[in-house]
């Protein structure tokens, strides 16, 4: 089961169309999702979350077209990435053991990262795709100055997809609404519970695509994935 948040606004991209919707590679970023989770032997259901203005157009675009059938049910998203993944988390079946969330801006996920996800999720109840730091961290204070570097040696940048068994996954979202506690990404909230939340390293091209400069960055990682395609 896989939960795509897609209500974001996309006030960064200063824009009239939201992000998700704007076209890489020729086709809206979310449809770029889609075909990657569509295609993923464990993956066997799809839940969006969007705009409530956009739900008609999704439905139209992504569910009668027959392209993405695993995308099975499209619900209003929420004020916050967090309301959104809440709103389509109340849809999951009690049956279902693991679920996978993975922001629908971010286009360049892999079936690789898909399957090692959710095989450590199922093995340790929650696990994310994530990059090791490689930069020189500084912490800075007021008016700009260096106060101290960071040691990078245990910072981890956080991306999607991320992976939980079901049950957690509410647990965490049911007590951060009881707690009034804002997070930006599950595992953060999974966290809070105490909770043990393993890492799998993923790629730098999984980049989420926020800013106008990304789709620049986008065009060309979809163009070097078509080269190397070619020369295979």
């Amino acid at each position: 089961m896989a939960l795509v948040p897609a209500a974001g606004r996309g006030l960064r991209m200063r824009g009239p169309v939201p992000k998700q919707f704007l076209a890489l590679g020729g086709r809206p970023i979310l449809a770029q999702s889609l075909q990657v989770l569509q295609a993923s032997p464990v993956i066997h259901e799809i839940i969006l979350a969007v705009p409530q203005a956009e739900r008609q157009y999704c439905l139209d675009h992504f569910v009668e077209t027959g392209e993405f059938g695993k995308v099975t049910k499209v619900v209003p998203g929420g004020a916050q990435r967090q309301d959104s993944v809440r709103h389509a988390l109340a849809e999951v079946s009690e049956e279902t053991d693991i679920v996978l969330v993975h922001d629908a801006v971010r286009p360049f996920l892999t079936g690789e990262m898909i399957r090692r996800v959710v095989e450590a999720a199922a093995e340790h109840g929650a696990a994310i795709i994530a990059l090791p730091m490689r930069d020189t961290v500084k912490y800075v204070g007021t008016g700009g100055v260096i106060e101290r570097t960071i040691d990078r040696g245990p910072l981890w940048l956080a991306q999607t997809p991320q992976a939980f068994r079901r049950a957690c996954l509410e647990e965490a979202h049911r007590k951060a609404l009881l707690g009034n506690i804002h997070a930006t990404d599950d595992a953060h909230l999974v966290e809070l519970l105490g909770k043990p939340v393993v890492v799998v390293e993923g790629s730098g091209e999984n980049i989420k695509v926020t800013r106008p400069e990304d789709l620049v960055i986008g065009e060309a990682i979809l163009r070097s994935r078509t080269a190397v395609r070619s020369a295979e």
